[in-house]
């Protein structure tokens, strides 16, 4: 368990690492090559031009600052197996450890916070494929109890050619170093940035396109006719005067002279706009469900359906990040505190309850009644409730 900073890591995030502009020439042949190589573990190119493409797609920023916060401000809860005093101070030792720890980012310090910002680092790996925070344990009251700092560490830091990711020390290094068991946690998910990548390649070629059009044609010419003598005075008024009107394309002819117009507007409907919002509506429906302008109907059937699949993608993430701490970090922390191997408590996020409580409640009792026995600590993890603490005042039928 490390309890000291990594030295190595914070030099490597003061590097010049950043100087690899990976999205500013794009095209299909580079970024077929960037996905090449992340899937034969050198991670990095491809890692850093996600992380760009993030944030300068203005539809991608927008819905996956949505996926992330909607996990990250679903707080925690910590879950007892048994009504022991052991299960309560396994309990109360991971309570201290989610509620003390602290957040930040190996290349930004000014990046600090609690839990949610941890939650919201890790729904990285939703885009990326993978999250990882090197951790450094804290030790408090005497190593009775305890917490850490997890600080994020961009994938383009590591490679993953043995099929487990290995930090890289240097730059230029082929091979990185094993991730010492307790001294990183990697959170994983499912890589949505490389469709979301060619969404926005695909949908910034024609962008581009369509700006050169509109610089091209947007500005109509201006023509000027006088009956001044080219190269007289009279003539350069006339001519300063037709560019005054700044135009692009403008002449000035005497009576007498005809220039043709080239007409170099397109007919019809622009292939651009179409090809563009086609594939906005793509990286919608990858990061927060089905679009709603392809499911729209009477009756708000497309709004449901939406709804649905937006629900099941916040459960599902809230799921995988709680499965993440279980595995990584509960388990160690109980180690620590207590020498056991398996604990009996554990911690999970407060899932947003969309149930039918009254359908459940009156399942719940016809088993009863039917003499079907049931585990108290199930019913209160199926409704959310907490074991009261010793001493704490208790609802009863005449509260």
């Amino acid at each position: 368990m490390k309890t000291k900073r990594n030295h190595y890591t914070h030099s490597r995030a003061l590097s010049s690492r950043g100087r690899f502009r990976p999205v500013r020439m794009l095209t299909p042949e580079s970024l077929a090559r960037m996905l090449d190589r992340f899937h034969l573990g050198d991670i990095g190119q491809a890692a850093q031009a996600w992380d760009s493409i993030e944030r300068r797609d203005d539809v991608l920023q927008g819905v996956v600052s949505k996926r992330k916060k909607a996990v990250s401000r679903l707080g925690f809860e910590v879950i007892t197996l048994d009504e022991s005093i052991e299960a309560r101070r396994h309990k109360e030792a991971l309570e201290y450890f989610y509620n003390n720890l602290t957040a930040t980012h190996a290349c930004d310090a000014n990046e600090q916070g609690g839990f949610s910002l941890l939650v919201k680092q890790m729904m990285d790996s939703v885009g990326k494929r993978y999250a990882v925070h090197e951790l450094v344990f804290e030790p408090r009251e005497k190593g009775k109890k305890l917490t850490a700092t997890f600080r994020h560490v961009p994938l383009w830091f590591f490679e993953n050619k043995t099929g487990r990711l290995r930090f890289l020390k240097s730059e230029g290094d082929l091979e990185g170093l094993e991730l010492d068991p307790g001294a990183w946690m990697v959170s994983t998910g499912e890589g949505l940035m490389e469709a979301s990548s060619i969404a926005y390649l695909f949908k910034h070629l024609p962008l581009r396109d369509w700006l050169v059009y509109c610089e091209r044609n947007g500005m109509p010419g201006v023509k000027g006719v006088t009956d001044a003598a080219p190269g007289s005075p009279e003539w350069e008024f006339a001519r300063k005067a037709v560019e005054d009107f700044g135009a692009e394309f403008n002449a000035l002819m005497s009576h007498g002279s005809d220039i043709q117009a080239i007409d170099l507007t397109a007919g019809g409907t622009l292939p651009y706009p179409a090809l563009i919002d086609r594939m906005d509506r793509a990286l919608i429906a990858l990061w927060r469900g089905s679009d709603l302008s392809t499911l729209s109907s009477s009756g708000g059937v497309g709004s449901s359906v939406q709804q649905s699949e937006t629900d099941l993608l916040e459960d599902d993430d809230a799921l995988r990040i709680s499965e993440t701490f279980n595995a990584q970090i509960d388990r160690l922390v109980l180690k620590s505190l207590f020498g056991v191997d398996r604990g009996k408590a554990y911690v999970r996020l407060k899932i947003r309850d969309r149930r039918d409580r009254a359908s459940d409640i009156d399942f719940l009792q016809k088993l009863h009644q039917m003499g079907v026995p049931l585990s108290l600590a199930d019913v209160r993890e199926r409704f959310g409730l907490t074991t009261p603490d010793a001493g704490e005042a208790l609802l009863t039928s005449n509260t």
